[in-house]
């Protein structure tokens, strides 16, 4: 099993910035795949950006070269940087793992953009 745990999410005006953390219970370098999804209200839960255990990451089109994922296997954490946000970036963020063909998620954290 996999247990995670997101911090840093908060309030931002718009075009400011945000670092999210995903703690894991074990090494993430064992974890194949890690993600970060959000969940707007009314909306269903999109992927916003994941990252393999080779290094590779991708993106979706609408955070593309604002938001960044890293991985710091020593920390067991992973990390989702967020500049330039937007009020469309208000959402709920969940961390997500796929350890042996099985996917945990954390409880989540808000991150709302609003002046």
């Amino acid at each position: 099993q996999v247990q995670l745990v997101e911090s840093g999410g908060g309030l931002v005006q718009p075009g400011g910035s945000l670092r999210l953390s995903c703690a894991a219970s074990r090494t993430t370098f064992s974890i194949n795949v890690m993600a970060w999804y959000r969940q707007a209200p009314g909306k269903q839960r999109e992927l916003v950006a994941v990252i393999i255990s080779g290094g590779n990451t991708n993106y979706a089109d609408s955070v593309k070269g604002r938001f960044t994922i890293s991985r710091d296997n020593a920390k067991n954490t992973v990390y989702l940087q967020m500049n330039s946000l937007k009020s469309d970036d208000t959402a709920v963020y969940y961390c997500k793992a796929v350890y042996r063909n099985v996917a945990y998620w954390g409880q989540g954290t808000q991150v709302t953009v609003s002046s």
